[in-house]
């Protein structure tokens, strides 16, 4: 057995330390700091010389120059098998509900566990013979995890063509036992196990090809789906001030899009915002399968107060997750709340290396880093003719919500869609405070795009009335613009707004945004007859009260039948004739 190969810390900078070496070592190596009867966890991040810089993912606090620090040969990476969906780990893939029962609930520096139990035994069904051919990624047999086929997959840093030589028959199996051997073209054999280990840092390749998103997400949030819609394997952002409701709409996102598996990644939140998402998803019933919510979720919980190096590992983690349901065919939605935690993580590291800063003092490849994380987003068609996605919807805290500072306009140069959060519309309480006129997406919606344009156009001539009548007042504007005003503000208020608090309206499927957008673009497009301003006001007051009760029936009821007609009727009777 090969003696471990040791260094020497000889610089302590809050979470970096320098050690020197004497064996070689590599980017991105786990190492262990050796104090008293801990063992702190760290990865290298920049080699020079004799001395590599490692970022600790513990507090830091009474190390001393001189410690023994242990190099492992291996690359930061998590452990991927069953078990996983309704698990909550820390940035480091270490299960927090174990954690609390051993130790309390006050974490202790250097602790960790195994992310998957050893002793759960799991009914594994074969699905290829002894003489089969297969390559890296290729399903093998599967156990139920939940409410889903968990696939056991030829483990992904295998390279070429593989045979069969052996598997197990039908019965139960923990992780730690091989299901199967395969063996190369040089006659190496390899056995194959329900869980397998992957570096966080390094995507997950092992499918046929990407295919570009092209198929909408459907979410059930109308301001969402039917103006800036997020395409399946997409990319998108919620940028906005304190308070806006990302984290609300997140929730809510979770709950009623049109995905399999949901993994948060909670990195540097605040812990009230993190301890709500952990006493709400457990209780939660899942609406696609009337299960408890957390069937399909996983959860990577990092708060503010934790090291701030963690915040890179948990949402390099979250990511790797999310790629490997991927590679079962499912379709999984990552929600990053908030990488402006994980931005400043990294400007910290940057400033304690003596890099050049840029704008902000955030490092020169901030854009690089943030690319990088949303590339591995995407839709693939695997090698069995199965596709599947990762969708990745990033939060962005920018302070005091300026939209112009550098973590936000990194990423907006690339995801897919900008869903951009108000102040003034969250304090009008209007939710979700997606402001229209500022966001936008790149990707296809399902409702007909002229009435999308149409309806964009209704939104932004009401606003440019609304800037009008400011300055001038009601009186000093037409009937004319103040009705396009009030167009859009009922567009708005009975359409784009929606009740989180309401069953029915809280999530609108696909086939009900279709038919209530067309027959809203309707009235929009329709002109009435108004004798002045007064009249007109009244009407759309009453127009939208209507509404408010039609969009709380649920959809091809009685109760939904009856309010459309009572709205077709009272609309009838201000419609211009002719």
């Amino acid at each position: 057995m090969t003696a471990p190969r040791k260094g020497r810390i000889t610089k302590i900078s809050g979470n970096m330390v320098t050690v020197s070496f004497d064996s070689p070592v590599m980017q991105n190596e786990v190492a262990y700091i050796l104090h008293q009867a801990e063992r702190l966890k760290s990865e290298i991040i920049r080699v020079r010389g004799k001395l590599a810089e490692m970022q600790v993912y513990e507090e830091t606090s009474g190390l001393k120059i001189g410690e023994e620090v242990e190099f492992t040969g291996e690359l930061l990476s998590v452990e991927l098998g069953p078990g996983m969906l309704g698990q909550i780990f820390d940035g480091l893939q270490n299960p927090l509900p174990e954690i609390a029962r051993q130790c309390g609930f006050f974490l202790k520096r250097g602790v960790y566990f195994k992310a998957l139990s050893d002793t759960q035994v799991w009914d594994f069904t074969p699905l290829v013979k002894p003489g089969d051919r297969v390559r890296a990624g290729d399903k093998i047999g599967f156990v139920v995890e939940k409410i889903f086929r968990h696939y056991c997959m030829v483990p992904f840093s295998l390279q070429g063509n593989f045979e069969v030589v052996s598997i197990e028959n039908a019965g139960t199996f923990t992780i730690r036992e091989a299901v199967a051997q395969i063996k190369d073209l040089d006659g190496k054999i390899y056995p194959v196990y329900l869980s397998q280990n992957w570096p966080v840092k390094i995507p997950i390749q092992a499918y046929a090809e990407k295919v570009k998103p092209d198929e909408p997400l459907v979410t059930k949030m109308r301001l969402i789906d039917s103006l800036f819609p997020v395409a399946r394997g997409g990319t998108y952002c919620i940028p906005g001030p304190f308070g806006a409701g990302k984290t609300v709409l997140q929730q809510l996102t979770s709950r009623h899009a049109d995905v399999d598996i949901v993994v948060i990644a909670a990195c540097g939140e605040r812990a009230g915002e993190i301890v709500e998402t952990l006493k709400t998803f457990p209780t939660i019933l899942d609406p696609r399968t009337n299960r408890l919510l957390s069937d399909r979720t996983v959860i990577i919980s990092n708060t503010s107060s934790m090291p701030v190096a963690a915040r890179e590992s948990s949402v390099y983690t979250a990511v790797t997750i999310a790629e490997y349901y991927r590679q079962m065919g499912l379709h999984v939605l990552l929600l990053a709340d908030s990488t402006s935690r994980w931005a400043q993580a990294m400007r910290e590291m940057s400033g304690r290396l003596e890099e050049i800063p840029g704008e902000e003092a955030f490092p020169a490849y901030l854009e690089s880093r943030i690319a990088s994380f949303y590339e591995r987003a995407g839709a693939v068609r695997l090698y069995d003719g199965s596709t599947g996605s990762v969708t990745i919807g990033g939060a962005v805290s920018p302070a005091g919500g300026n939209f112009e500072e550098p973590v936000t306009q990194a990423t907006l140069k690339v995801v897919g869609a900008f869903h951009g959060l108000s102040r003034s519309r969250s304090d009008a309480r209007r939710y979700p405070a997606i402001d229209p006129l500022i966001s936008w997406s790149k990707y296809k919606s399902f409702i007909d795009e002229k009435q999308k344009e149409r309806g964009h156009g209704i939104l932004r001539k009401g606003f440019d009335v609304a800037q009008m009548m400011k300055v001038v007042g009601e009186e000093g504007t037409s009937l004319s613009d103040y009705v396009d005003y009030l167009k859009a503000e009922f567009f708005d208020f009975v359409y784009l707004q929606q009740n989180a608090f309401d069953a029915v309206d809280e999530a609108t499927p696909k086939e009900r945004q279709i038919y209530v957008f067309d027959f809203i673009y309707r009235i929009l497009e329709s002109e009435f007859i108004f004798e002045n301003k007064d009249t007109a006001l009244h009407f759309f007051q009453q127009l939208r009260q209507l509404f408010k009760g039609w969009n709380s029936a649920p959809w091809q009821s009685e109760e939904f039948e009856k309010n459309e007609k009572e709205i077709r009727v009272f609309s009838l009777e201000r419609l211009k004739k002719g």
